[in-house]
């Protein structure tokens, strides 16, 4: 794949993503306590921004201790954002909110939130809506992360609207998709690649990636990568 930007799964639904000018960004950094996170991996310096896809403790993670050591940006749902500063310590002047349809620019970025269908809540307050977030780099490829979602039709009109190159699709079961409506999501959103996420964390996560990969690329002409954790899939 031709592209500048890098992108490592760290487990479960983390990912870190290196633009094209060296931008950092961690997604849903659920990393010190993530079981499948690799211990190279499990504390992150250096890092630039923090895109929260929804409040569950599996997706915020280290946030904010990674914040308060880095100093980096925090962008997350409007809820989700001021429980961050108001109850739990985040630097306000760190915390960019938005909302579902909005996008926000940042040094060689953009980042677009999109609804997924999931439920959303933080040390037991009430989080906002989940969102599938769409990131996109300058001049180079553009990687919708679903967050946690079932299948639902909308998931065509944001292929249609945003092109994304590579997609990271939750599919362990239980919480989420399981592969098969993975695939089936795939098929609508039309992307060339996708990655599986959210499975094996837990023994609920059952979901198969080979499963997906194969009911997948039956599917539709979306190609599934199955990266280890760690490792740089875009390389």
């Amino acid at each position: 794949m031709d592209t500048s930007a890098q992108a490592q799964w760290l487990g479960h639904s983390a990912f870190k993503l290196t633009s094209p000018n060296d931008t950092t960004i961690l997604i849903d950094p659920f990393l010190s306590q993530n079981p499948t996170t690799p211990d190279a991996h499990k504390k992150q310096e250096e890092i630039d921004y923090i895109l929260l896809t929804h409040g569950h403790a599996d997706h915020v993670g280290d946030t904010l201790d990674i914040a308060a050591d880095t100093g980096c940006t925090v962008a997350a749902p409007v809820e989700l954002s001021r429980l961050l500063v108001g109850k739990h310590g985040l630097d306000e002047d760190q915390a960019i909110e938005f909302n579902k349809g909005g996008t926000v620019t940042f040094d060689d970025f953009s980042v677009t939130m999109v609804s997924a269908n999931h439920s959303s809540s933080f040390q037991g307050d009430y989080a906002g809506e989940p969102a599938g977030l769409v990131i996109s780099f300058d001049k180079d490829i553009t990687f919708y992360h679903l967050g946690d979602t079932n299948i639902f039709y909308d998931l065509e009109l944001y292929g249609e609207l945003y092109e994304p190159d590579v997609l990271a699709v939750p599919m362990g079961d239980h919480y989420t998709m399981d592969p098969k409506e993975a695939a089936m999501a795939c098929d609508l959103i039309q992307a060339d690649y996708a990655v599986p996420i959210h499975y094996g964390t837990m023994p609920v996560l059952s979901g198969d990636p080979k499963d997906f990969k194969k009911l997948t690329e039956e599917t539709c002409d979306t190609e599934v990568w199955i990266p280890e954790a760690g490792q740089n899939f875009l390389a």
